[in-house]
């Protein structure tokens, strides 16, 4: 057997082939482009015989070059770089380190290791798709909310006013439209209720125009402590910038999910993950996509909460025992699971009783919806494995006898 170790770059990639018994057949660096590529699949065949397969460490489970790499029927272990390290530090103290190095470390571990490393399953391109989509989607709606947040504390600074109007939803519609308008406390006092009226309805409302043009118009008219007029014109700009931003977000998410809605619907695991109470179309294609759809990745339920971060670990010396939650994990995807448990506490009575029984036995809201979320995985792991829809009374059957 041939072992690789690719350490990847932007421009170019260290390349070390090693034989089974540890000895470099040869390194080189080649460039990232089509040439480079074939010139990698040469220098592995140069020392690869007709069938003999070839295993693969990157610290990659993604890109142009993994792709390839699958492509070309080779075994591609995915390594997370903080394993590398920890490896590279197994047989150097010096703290030395280059990319010829890292090369040579990733191809020994993936010879002497690779059984304790996650091999790159091969999704289909549609799942792919999915992932890239609910992926931009998930970093939309987070850039957007970074902006409302510095929008919400220059306002604290400068506006309070427009705070107690809108509350801490300014990524709506109304406070978009009045604060583009008036972004200053001066310009809010100045502004009529027709005013406020007309924006409202350009934002969208349609119901309580008057009503709540109102609302705004007594809350901006407020009396609270005032900055100095040029520093509020210049809090101002940044306002109104911020409430650009926040628009051409707003836009861009909704587009995305568009597209988003239209590659999960084409997959054939659509209809099992739409089953599940809790996961519509965005949380079913988030939980997809950063799972895939290769059912030889998890062999078991466990590997598969292992996976998502959501089984604990243990941690015992001696006469101490401690279970603690997992924290290195793929944050995306505890980010759907963590909505999907608690949007299920609505939609699943099973659900809710399992959250009932474990708050009733101490376990905090957090810990509880966790341990829901573990539970949803292992549900979702049998239903996509036996490729069937979801079922009540089956997935919570045992829920009388004991929380499990």
């Amino acid at each position: 057997m041939i072992f690789t170790g690719v350490d990847w770059a932007e421009a170019h990639h260290d390349v070390c082939v090693m034989g089974e018994d540890g000895r470099v057949l040869e390194q080189r660096r080649v460039s990232h482009s089509v040439a480079g590529i074939g010139e990698l699949h040469a220098l592995i065949a140069a020392h690869a015989g007709d069938g003999e397969p070839v295993a693969v460490g990157i610290e990659t489970d993604r890109g142009l070059v993994v792709t390839a790499l699958l492509a070309a029927g080779y075994q591609v272990f995915a390594v997370n770089p903080v394993a590398v390290s920890r490896y590279r530090d197994r047989h150097s103290t010096s703290g030395a380190k280059s990319d010829r190095g890292d090369a040579k470390v990733l191809a020994d571990l993936v010879r002497t290791d690779r059984h304790n490393h996650r091999q790159v399953a091969g999704d289909s391109d549609l799942a792919e798709a999915v992932k890239v989509l609910a992926r931009a989607h998930q970093s939309a709606i987070w850039s957007r909310q970074r902006q409302v947040n510095a929008l919400r504390s220059a306002l604290r600074e400068y506006y309070p006013a427009a705070l107690a109007a809108f509350g801490t939803d300014l990524a709506a519609g109304d406070a978009a439209a009045v604060l583009a308008i008036a972004p200053t406390p001066e310009a809010g006092r100045a502004l009529s209720r027709n005013k406020i009226a007309a924006a409202l309805r350009r934002a969208g409302r349609q119901r309580n125009i008057d009503h709540r043009a109102r609302e705004i118009q007594a809350a901006l008219r407020a009396d609270y402590l005032q900055a100095p007029a040029a520093v509020a014109g210049a809090y101002g700009a940044a306002a109104r910038s911020a409430v650009r931003l926040i628009g051409a977000y707003t836009a861009e998410i909704a587009e995305l999910e568009e597209a988003l809605a239209e590659h999960f619907e084409q997959h054939p695991d659509a209809k099992i993950v739409h089953s599940l109470p809790g996961l519509g179309t965005v949380l079913g294609a988030r939980v997809l996509g950063e799972f895939g759809d290769d059912r030889t990745r998890f062999a078991s339920p466990q590997s598969r909460k292992n996976y998502a971060g959501t089984s604990p670990i243990t941690r015992a010396s001696g006469c101490s025992h401690i279970v603690l939650a997992r924290h290195v994990r793929n944050r995306r995807l505890a980010d759907a699971l963590d909505r999907w448990a608690f949007c299920s506490l609505t939609h699943s009575p099973g659900a809710r009783r399992y959250y009932d029984q474990l708050r009733a036995r101490g376990k905090t809201h957090r810990q509880a919806l966790r341990q829901l979320a573990n539970r949803w995985v292992g549900i979702l792991h049998v239903c996509l494995h036996r490729g069937q829809l979801y079922d009540e009374t089956a997935a919570w059957q045992h829920l009388d006898t004991a929380v499990a």
